[in-house]
């Protein structure tokens, strides 16, 4: 069974990322969904870091994460039909890569939004 953590935090992550689906509805790219959920943040004095990158070990590449809220989750955002196994794959990479434990994979390209807790 997986241990719920920082549970109050990612219902505030998914609150928000609700008021902005709600506000947008589907069909805008990643881009606006993202701009969009950074004011929403900001206006629930949520805090956040976007688009912070992580170095693969030994090796001259990285990952960009969409978010990293109260340096202790990271959330990537998606404007896609919907979520796919290897978007959970990539985002477990990105919580290996960052040493992060709770990932948060969001998609607003549905007519609900929809979203995944993705535990290291």
């Amino acid at each position: 069974m997986n241990t719920l953590i920082y549970k109050q935090e990612s219902y505030n992550i998914i609150g928000a990322c609700m008021e902005v689906h709600k506000e947008l509805g589907k069909g805008f790219s990643e881009i606006v969904y993202g701009d969009a959920l950074e004011i929403e943040l900001k206006n629930q004095n949520i805090k956040f870091k976007r688009e912070v990158k992580f170095n693969i070990t030994l090796l001259p590449h990285f990952y960009v994460a969409d978010f990293i809220i109260n340096d202790k989750i990271i959330l990537e955002i998606k404007a896609i039909v919907s979520l796919t196994k290897s978007l959970i794959k990539q985002t477990l990479n990105y919580l290996a890569a960052s040493k992060i434990k709770l990932g948060l994979l969001v998609n607003f390209g549905e007519d609900s939004l929809t979203y995944k807790s993705i535990l290291l």
